[in-house]
């Protein structure tokens, strides 16, 4: 029986979307554990680059390389930096770009990773091996700071009181734990009677200030849009609202015509269009799949095809990429 936690989610839609063909180059810039790589090698004799800023995920992948008889090339990098990787393998353009966004069930499970709530390890976070740990982040950050990325990461709602009991904590001994993180938070809010972990959304603020995650996906938008060539599909797979939100925002402004017009201003003529959407609004699990697996109960998938327009330069923080004061510590996260 396949374990559905290392089921890649919306197998049949991220296929249907990217639609493989005999020849073709696809960028797969989420690896973990091969999930939509091997689906994609079996679809079409195509060739795939896959890659992933995760050593262990890399490495996990030695056997799928070799199977793929050359048809595979796996390289340990973020997605933001694809066209990095592009560049190295003498590669210009490539006909499609698959996202899956956010941590993998391999890294939750590694107590060691400092990932989860639920084991208790260090407390790291890092999806690679660089950078500062989120113990770093909770013992560099003022109160105020950590109260800011905990409400607009976390969208926590008590996130001033959590701030303000880990300062307090950490006066008197550095965190260091998951376990004690979650306890801490568990003190300020109480259990839960949904079965949801206090410490969840704290967690997922920690993630991905750690590992700067919602600046990483705009900044691949952006490398995508440069790299496909014109008819080259790009699908992403998010599963929490602040991802989908750069991914919407960025299509939406991308495959926008015209601007916004009123009876003072008449509508203005923008840049050409650099992506058509394929489906009209967002494409989720069905019913089936969500019995299955329940982590594909809040995936959302959007995709869209490349034109022949120029690809534009961007802002992450005009997507939806939100300011944080972190003081320098980001611009050195894996």
């Amino acid at each position: 029986m396949t374990d559905a936690r290392h089921t890649p989610v919306m197998l049949e839609e991220v296929l249907a979307a990217l639609a493989p063909r005999d020849g073709e180059i696809y960028l797969d810039g989420t690896f973990g554990a091969g999930g939509y790589t091997s689906a994609i090698l079996k679809a079409a004799d195509c060739r795939v680059v896959a890659l992933d800023r995760d050593p262990t995920a890399v490495a996990g992948g030695y056997d799928l390389v070799a199977a793929s008889r050359g048809r595979l090339t796996l390289v340990e990098e973020r997605f933001s930096n694809l066209a990095e990787a592009l560049d190295g393998l003498g590669l210009q353009q490539v006909d499609g770009v698959v996202l899956d966004i956010g941590v993998s069930s391999m890294q939750i499970d590694q107590a060691e990773r400092g990932f989860s709530f639920q084991k208790d390890g260090p407390l790291d976070m890092r999806m690679g091996g660089e950078g500062p740990t989120a113990a770093e982040f909770v013992a560099a950050l003022e109160e105020k700071e950590l109260a800011a990325i905990l409400r607009t990461l976390g969208e926590e709602r008590r996130a001033g009181a959590i701030a303000r009991a880990i300062c307090g904590e950490r006066a008197k001994e550095p965190i260091g734990t998951t376990a004690r993180l979650a306890k801490i938070v568990e003190r300020v809010l109480g259990r839960s009677n949904d079965g949801i972990n206090p410490a969840t959304r704290t967690f997922q603020a920690l993630r991905l200030a750690v590992n700067d995650e919602l600046g990483e996906l705009a900044r691949a938008l952006f490398a995508a849009e440069k790299r496909l060539k014109p008819g080259g599909r790009l699908v992403v797979v998010a599963f929490h609202s602040l991802e989908d939100r750069i991914v919407k925002t960025f299509l939406a402004d991308r495959t926008r015509t015209q601007s916004g017009g009123s009876r003072h201003m008449p509508e203005q003529e923008v840049a050409p269009a650099t992506f058509e959407l394929l489906s009209r609004g967002v494409v989720k699990a069905g019913d089936d799949e969500v019995s299955r697996n329940v982590r594909s109960r809040s995936a959302k998938l959007r995709a869209a095809r490349r034109t022949s327009a120029p690809a534009r330069d961007g802002d992450p923080f005009a997507f939806g990429v939100p300011r944080l004061p972190l003081h320098g510590l980001i611009g050195g996260a894996s």
